[in-house]
């Protein structure tokens, strides 16, 4: 199952947020920090939804520098 968490960040913070958040979670498999709406962006590999929504929520939204995140779940691999 794949992933995209868009990521909004206390402001200057995002470089910071996505070195931590790459260093902490093995599912990334790529994490920008972007221009434009969002100040990041991820994308997660995991084997279920629920290993996904543990991320999100246990180690992403936990980060003191996120203020907002938003998950697009791919319905189906390319």
């Amino acid at each position: 199952m794949k992933a995209y968490i868009l990521i909004n960040t206390k402001l200057g913070t995002s470089l910071e947020v996505v070195q931590r958040i790459k260093g902490k979670i093995k599912e990334v498999v790529m994490a920008d920090a972007i221009y434009g709406k969002y100040d990041a962006i991820l994308v997660l590999e995991a084997p279920a939804l629920e290993n996904i929504n543990k991320v999100v929520y246990r180690v992403v939204e936990k980060d003191p520098d996120v203020t907002r995140t938003e998950t697009s779940i791919v319905m189906s691999p390319a």
